[in-house]
């Protein structure tokens, strides 16, 4: 039996309640945090907090489920976060500190559906500005790719040869909420290559290799950054096919930096070209 959120709180009277980390549906969703094979066959993932699940609800994303805890966290308040009738599921700590991966997610999760990822998906304005990362290693990195990506307004962010799934708790986690404000699609880097020469898309690869300073560079005029790992860099594809390679020039002992920190000046770079508009 579903039970179904709706705007009158009066109406939790009988709300669903599930008190065992053995019950068959928690077990699944732990499946969903521990497992990228389970996430893609069941199409879902979890998502904690208020404001991720506020930013999903407006960036689109179709809920299943909304489960809480009720000492962090009371009907009104779920009310405020989303108008949709949602089947809703009371939890007690012990299942609650099961699922959550953060203590300060405020009593709340909900089981989401995935999106399509496909580079055929994006709408990019007349004059992109596309952020595209290579095989990042680090669900850390790719948060905070996002992040300054959702700073910036970029049209897009693109994933090359990615190495994990996109709705890897630690990716949802880390981007504090931009998985769900950016537009995203991911594909193997001859997809994408093409892709940008069919839009006719500038793209300027960051590398050490036969590269001229970045502020050198026109990004006024449609536009991809690619930046690649940490410790490999980009694939020859990326420096062979460029419009040009591009470096940040470094004045320490040091040759390279973090690739979201390397992103972020690129990006704001051509922002400023652009007299952020």
């Amino acid at each position: 039996m579903q039970f179904y959120y709706t705007f009158d709180v009066q109406n939790f009277t009988s709300l669903k309640l599930i008190t065992s980390i053995q019950n068959p549906f928690i077990k699944s969703l732990v499946q969903l945090q521990e497992k990228a094979k389970a996430r893609k066959q069941s199409g879902t993932f979890l998502i904690e907090g208020q404001r991720e699940i506020e930013l999903a609800i407006q960036g689109g994303y179709e809920l299943d489920t909304i489960l809480f805890f009720p000492d962090l966290i009371n009907l009104t308040q779920i009310n405020k976060i989303t108008n949709q009738q949602i089947p809703l599921i009371e939890i007690n700590k012990e299942v609650y500190q099961k699922l959550a991966y953060r203590d300060t997610t405020e009593g709340i999760l909900a089981l989401a559906r995935t999106k399509s990822m496909q580079l055929s998906d994006l709408k990019l304005s007349d004059n992109p500005l596309i952020l595209i990362a290579e095989a990042p290693e680090k669900p850390g990195n790719i948060g905070a790719l996002l992040r300054t990506a959702d700073a910036a307004n970029l049209d897009a962010v693109i994933i090359a040869n990615p190495k994990s799934d996109m709705y890897n708790p630690n990716i949802v986690r880390s981007s504090v909420g931009g998985l769900f404000t950016n537009q995203i699609a991911t594909g193997t880097t001859e997809e994408i290559i093409k892709f940008l020469q069919q839009h006719k898309i500038n793209f300027y690869s960051a590398t050490l290799q036969n590269s001229t300073s970045y502020h050198t560079q026109d990004f006024t005029q449609p536009t991809a950054l690619v930046v690649g790992t940490e410790a490999t860099g980009l694939t020859q594809e990326w420096r062979d096919q460029a419009t040009q390679n591009i470096n940040i020039p470094m004045q320490g002992a040091i040759d390279s930096m973090n690739v979201s920190v390397a992103a972020a000046i690129l990006i704001f770079e051509a922002k400023r070209q652009r007299d952020f508009k």
